[in-house]
């Protein structure tokens, strides 16, 4: 077996040939591009300054829970959940396992009109669920919180 060189390969070279000889040819997406670039990476690294916002704001609280981005929520909603699109989740705690918030990517960009909109919606929802799973008042954790809507 032979050894290929690494700067044979034509996706690391600057430009190529199309497969008919004609023209130039780039790759038009690679591993090099940063993944923040993409909508999910974006959803992602937004969601991520929101909990850092939060947990810097009340350490104590977000000792023992988790947070977590799902793309889609689950198929079927629980009788009791009075959203019709579930947008995000919380579960607490339970068997060893620590309390966790789970935010759905989908649903809030499909709702979202600009970046800015969907940290307000992101903000919005770990508010609420942390709300939910402490029982502590939403306006209580962030004075903020329903001004924006």
């Amino acid at each position: 077996m032979t050894h290929t060189d690494d700067s044979s390969l034509p996706w690391l070279r600057p430009t190529y040939r199309d497969r008919h000889g004609r023209g130039q040819r780039r790759p038009l997406f690679g591993a090099w591009l940063p993944r923040y670039r993409t909508q999910s990476g974006m959803f992602d690294r937004i969601a991520e300054a929101e909990v850092q916002r939060l947990a810097h704001a009340w350490p104590d609280l977000f000792q023992s829970i988790r947070c977590t981005v799902e793309d889609v929520p689950p198929t079927d909603p629980l009788p009791w959940e009075d959203q019709f699109v579930l947008r995000s989740r919380a579960f607490p705690a339970q068997h060893h396992q620590p309390a966790r918030i789970v935010i759905y990517r989908r649903p809030l960009q499909t709702i979202s009109s600009d970046p800015a909109d969907l940290q307000i919606l992101i903000r919005e929802e770990l508010v609420a669920r942390l709300a939910e799973l402490t029982g502590l008042n939403p306006e209580d954790i962030d004075p903020s919180y329903g001004d924006d809507e």
